[in-house]
């Protein structure tokens, strides 16, 4: 998960504090990065499964995934780990993840510990992970996937980013929070930037995100959530609709 949109005065780099070991939790936004349950099947259940994958990538060629909040880089490496399972012979992977404060490369190390199952992913993304990232942070990890973290607030890089994405991880941190990171104007980025047919997935189901994202011009629909949460939220842009 990752901080606020537009931010006033804020630090250069998080306050972070461990829990259990290997488990951060922002200072600043009082949060932590994931469920405390297990994150990676957190990830399983609300983005990937909310967005309708593996299967719609198989096949696709090439598939874009946009996130807002790349945090520890959970997310990508089990997606990353799903895609190498199931994609087919051509398809070709691009996720594209906005923050506006990117951790060090030992930081994420450390949260990512946790999970053997992606143990080669981790090890893949901190040995190519620059010592000071800024700007817009560009990837080839071969075979036809391709990470790009855009650092800085969320709303100027979805506004400015060129192509629409297939589908999207709403990863901010909490709205109570986080408000600004699920305003209805950055919701309303996200929409324009969402290919006809593409969808989005979030954990968070506060009735203020649910109506932003249907002013935006998404189908909202309910789904049970994770480890207990009663409820997600997924949806979808009507294909009739021109991004």
């Amino acid at each position: 998960m990752t901080g606020p949109a537009d931010p006033i005065d804020p630090p250069a780099h998080q306050n972070l504090d461990w829990h259990e070991g290997d488990m951060p939790y922002s200072r600043e936004f009082g949060d932590h990065f994931y469920c405390r349950t297990d994150g990676r099947l957190e990830c399983g259940h609300v983005f990937l499964s909310g967005n309708g994958l593996p299967e719609r990538w198989v096949g696709t060629g090439t598939f874009r995934i946009g996130e807002l909040g790349f945090g520890t880089g959970l997310n990508f490496c089990e997606t990353w780990r799903q895609w190498k399972a199931t994609a087919g012979a051509g398809d070709r992977l691009h996720f594209v993840s906005f923050e506006r404060f990117p951790m060090a490369a030992d930081e994420i190390s450390r949260a990512l510990s946790h999970w053997p199952e992606i143990d080669a992913e981790r090890m893949a993304l901190i040995s190519r992970w620059p010592a000071d990232p800024d700007g817009d942070v560009r990837i080839d990890f071969g075979d036809g996937v391709t990470l790009t973290v855009v650092c800085g607030p969320a709303l100027e890089g979805v506004a400015r980013t060129e192509h629409p994405f297939d589908a999207w991880y709403l990863d901010g941190f909490a709205p109570s929070r986080n408000p600004d990171m699920w305003s209805e104007e950055l919701m309303r980025h996200v929409f324009e930037k969402t290919a006809p047919s593409g969808s989005f997935a979030t954990y968070a189901a506060a009735g203020f995100v649910r109506r932003n994202l249907q002013a935006a011009g998404f189908v909202v629909e309910k789904r049970k959530g994770f480890a207990g949460k009663r409820e997600m939220l997924r949806g979808d842009r009507p294909y009739c609709m021109s991004p």
